[in-house]
């Protein structure tokens, strides 16, 4: 069960929930009437931005002493690598908006920079959920995805698999001790508070 816990707490690390997100956007919404091409570049793009550039700080911090554990699961390490995050995030947000994507899909990352750096500032005193905060978001999403029609296939399963997948990723955070179960839920809700509301911005 523990080995279980720390696979799917890898697979969704909160630098890849952008992506999937990304993915879902890409081929389960109105986008997916745009080239095959250019929606694998938009995933591409996603994922650079905001996994491979943090990622990259982060062990770069790592290999220089600045942080103790990768895995940031120590509070007081956390600053400097949500600082790059929010920046991630915020710069995705830009990208998207000049490529004059929908509106909504650069609220979407700028909802997650916006909890980053809520998280960042609750961080100072109390270890809130980075995992729940990032499924929240991809939770949000769907919802907005769904009730603003923006889908062109049947969402149920799709979100009901999302919503799983946020309790599942929650649960293993409480099992393998990174957070307490307030904390995951406080995260939750800071994510989907900011996607679901930033998205709805016209």
């Amino acid at each position: 069960m523990k080995k279980f816990s720390e696979i799917l707490s890898a697979i969704f690390s909160p630098l890849l929930v952008p992506t999937y997100g990304m993915i879902l956007v890409a081929f389960l919404t109105i986008l997916r009437l745009l080239p095959v091409n250019l929606l694998w570049t938009a995933v591409g793009i996603t994922f650079v931005i905001t996994c491979l550039v943090p990622v990259s700080v982060i062990i770069a911090l790592y290999r220089s002493g600045s942080i103790k554990d990768p895995g940031l699961n120590e509070r007081t390490e956390r600053l400097v690598p949500y600082a790059v995050v929010i920046l991630c995030y915020a710069g995705c947000s830009f990208f998207f908006y000049k490529a004059n994507a929908p509106f909504w899909l650069p609220m979407f990352f700028a909802g997650a920079a916006v909890a980053t750096g809520i998280n960042t500032v609750v961080n100072r005193w109390w270890k809130i959920s980075a995992h729940g905060a990032a499924m929240g978001g991809l939770v949000a999403l769907m919802f907005r995805i769904v009730a603003s029609h923006y889908a062109l296939f049947n969402m149920n399963v799709w979100l009901s698999a999302v919503i799983i997948a946020a309790g599942l990723v929650m649960t293993t955070r409480v099992y393998l001790g990174r957070h307490t179960l307030w904390q995951v839920i406080a995260g939750c809700a800071n994510g989907f508070i900011c996607v679901y509301l930033l998205s709805m911005i016209h």
